[in-house]
C-alpha cells in the first residue's frame, strides 16, 4: 500500500507543491487576513490584531456587498452563460460548413479580440462606446443622437466589451466539438423530415453537451474574477452601477485601506465561484 501510494505521490509532487504554493498558499493567506484588521496604514499596518470574525459580521450587514453580488451574478450571466457561450456557439455552428476562407476570415476577426492583452482590449472597447467615440461618431453621421455609453448604459457596456473579447474562446470549443459530431446522424434525421433548428436541438446539442458544461464552467469562473476591463472602462461607476465584487474588493483593501475587510470580500468572491463550480461538476457527473 506505501508503495502504490509511493509510486503516485513522487511523480505529482511538483504539481501538489505548484498547487499548495500558489493555489493554497494565497487561499490560507486571505482566510488569516480576514480575520485581522490589517490595513495599509496607521498601526494595524505594522500591527495588526486579531478581530476574530468582525470582517464577515460587517459584511452581513453592508449593503454595498450585496449591491456588489448582485451585480457580479449578472455581469457573468450575462457576459458568459448567455453573451459569450451563446454567441460562440451561433459562430461555430454558421461557419461550420462553410469555406475554409470563410472560416479563417471569421475566426480572425474573433480570435484577435481575445488575444488581446485585457488592457488594450479595455482601453479599444472605451475608446469605441465613450462620449467622443467611434460608435457615437458613426450614430451621428446617421442622423441619430449621441450619448455617453459608459455613463447611461454601464452595465449593459462592460458586458458588450466582455462579450467582444471572450466570444472566440467558446467558438474554438463549439468548432472542436462540433467536428466530432457524426454526419450519419444528422443526415439520417434531415430524411426523417427534421428541420436545422430540430437537428440541432434533438440531435447536436445532446452530443456535445459535455463540451457545453465544460464551456460554460471555465469562462463563468474567468469572468467572476474580471477587474482590469470594467476599471479602465467605468472604474465600478457612475456611482455603484458596475461595482463589482472584485472591484469592492479593491476599494476596500486599496482606497480605503482596509486589506482585512478586503480579504474577506476575496473570500465571498471564492464562495460564489465555488458554488458555480460545484453546479457545473454536478452536472458533468450526471452525464458519465
Amino acid at each position: 500500500m506505501a508503495a502504490r501510494v509511493g509510486r503516485w505521490l513522487v511523480p505529482m509532487a511538483p504539481a501538489l507543491l505548484l498547487l499548495g504554493l500558489f493555489v493554497a498558499g494565497p487561499i490560507l493567506w486571505s482566510g488569516y487576513v480576514s480575520l485581522t484588521n490589517a490595513a495599509l496604514t496607521g498601526a494595524a499596518a505594522t500591527a495588526p490584531e486579531f478581530v476574530g470574525l468582525e470582517n464577515f459580521r460587517r459584511l452581513l450587514t453592508d449593503p454595498a456587498l450585496w449591491h456588489s453580488a448582485w451585480l457580479t451574478v449578472v455581469f457573468t450571466v450575462g457576459s458568459a452563460v448567455i453573451g459569450q457561450n451563446c454567441l460562440g456557439m451561433l459562430i461555430a455552428v454558421l461557419t461550420q460548413h462553410r469555406s475554409r476562407w470563410v472560416r479563417s476570415a471569421v475566426g480572425t476577426v474573433v480570435v484577435s479580440a481575445w488575444v488581446l492583452p485585457e488592457l488594450v482590449a479595455a482601453f479599444a472597447v472605451y475608446a469605441f462606446l465613450n462620449s467622443d467615440g467611434t460608435l457615437n461618431r458613426l450614430l451621428t453621421g446617421l442622423g441619430f443622437g449621441a450619448q455617453d455609453w459608459l455613463y447611461s448604459a454601464p452595465m449593459v457596456a462592460v458586458i458588450l466589451g466582455n462579450v467582444w473579447r471572450g466570444t472566440a474562446f467558446s467558438m474554438l470549443v463549439y468548432q472542436a466539438s462540433l467536428s466530432e459530431v457524426p454526419t450519419d446522424l444528422v443526415e439520417a434525421a434531415e430524411v426523417d423530415g427534421a428541420g436545422v433548428f430540430r437537428r440541432f436541438w434533438h440531435v447536436t446539442l445532446p452530443i456535445i453537451r459535455r463540451s457545453v458544461l465544460t464551456n460554460l464552467m471555465l469562462i463563468t469562473l474567468q469572468t467572476i474574477g474580471l477587474f482590469t476591463l470594467i476599471y479602465v472602462l467605468t472604474a465600478g461607476g457612475p456611482g455603484a452601477a458596475t461595482q463589482t465584487l472584485p472591484l469592492l474588493m479593491y476599494d476596500s483593501a486599496f482606497e480605503f485601506d482596509e486589506i482585512g475587510y478586503g480579504a474577506a470580500i476575496s473570500l465571498v468572491l471564492l464562495l460564489i465561484g465555488g458554488l458555480f463550480a460545484v453546479v457545473y461538476a454536478k452536472s458533468l457527473r450526471e452525464e458519465v
